[in-house]
């Protein structure tokens, strides 16, 4: 079995700081992780490995010291780093981060098997979007199956999955034929721990580096800023509140009392709400 798990290197968003003259995103003294969803999906990934045999390699597309995700991903026991940089590909939107990263898996797929599995982290955190996951599986005709809590089998033999999705109301079953891609949800599995030989493997690992060349992309116009459609016009820290906490009871009421203390208080400030429930009460 052969998994590809896409990640990225995002900014600290606890450390993610707002310039505020220009209104953009200072990244300079920012450190940088692996997107926090894009773990879920390589533990996933490691598992169904430990299961069922096979190889996992790891996908990203970032500036030459997104290299040191790779390495990161090498020591949690990852086989293989595949680092995508170019200039071609700077200030790549969704659309054309997908296109890039679809080329991509299908070089990996030819140089090194065909992919069963393609992984993906739900969003990442610094955009978001939700977009790259399903646009690399439109891509690569892959079916696609989001929000997925749990990987509950995997048949090689067969080329079958089973997992269970979250949705509105409940989680889904679904079962669906290999190969396809997958976008865990966020606690759906705990990271393992990396071995000393893992990263002592990680610090000597060759990782692949490749260009929009050698990736096999012929039409630079779909790449970086030429390929991307969308225009973000401004960035912003949010103002913040002036709301003060104000103290609704006091020590010793029942529960009863300050719960009615508290609804007093909420309509007071909120009259549409009685207004509205008076409404209803009258139908």
């Amino acid at each position: 079995m052969h998994i590809i798990v896409c990640i990225k290197q995002v900014p600290d968003s606890a450390q993610i700081r707002v310039h505020p003259v220009t209104n953009t995103i200072m990244r300079q003294g920012v450190p940088t992780i692996i997107n926090p969803y894009d773990l879920f999906s390589l533990e996933e990934a490691l598992r169904l490995r430990d299961q069922h045999g096979g190889e996992v390699t790891v996908i990203t597309m970032g500036p030459p010291m997104a290299e040191d995700a790779l390495r990161k991903a090498l020591t949690f026991g990852a086989d293989r780093g595949v680092l995508l940089t170019d200039r071609y590909f700077a200030g790549s939107d969704t659309l054309a981060t997908s296109f890039a990263l679809a080329s991509a898996i299908e070089k990996i797929g030819q140089l090194y098997g065909r992919p069963d599995i393609v992984f993906a982290g739900k969003q990442t955190i610094d955009g978001d979007t939700a977009q790259v996951g399903p646009g690399i599986a439109k891509r690569l005709d892959l079916l696609q199956l989001t929000y997925v809590a749990k990987v509950s089998a995997a048949d090689p033999g067969k080329s079958e999955i089973t997992v269970e999705r979250r949705a509105e109301g409940g989680t889904q079953i679904l079962k669906t034929r290999l190969p396809c891609l997958i976008t865990m949800l966020e606690g759906s599995n705990e990271m393992r721990r990396g071995t000393m030989p893992d990263a002592l493997r990680a610090a000597r690992a060759e990782i692949v580096t490749w260009s929009a060349a050698d990736a096999g992309i012929e039409d630079l116009t779909k790449c970086g800023l030429r390929g991307s459609p969308t225009v973000v016009k401004h960035v912003f820290a949010p103002s913040a509140r002036q709301d003060k906490a104000t103290m609704v009871g006091e020590a010793g009421d029942l529960p009863r009392d300050l719960a009615d203390k508290l609804l007093d208080d909420v309509f007071t400030r909120q009259p549409a709400i009685l207004i509205a429930m008076s409404a209803l009460s009258s139908l």
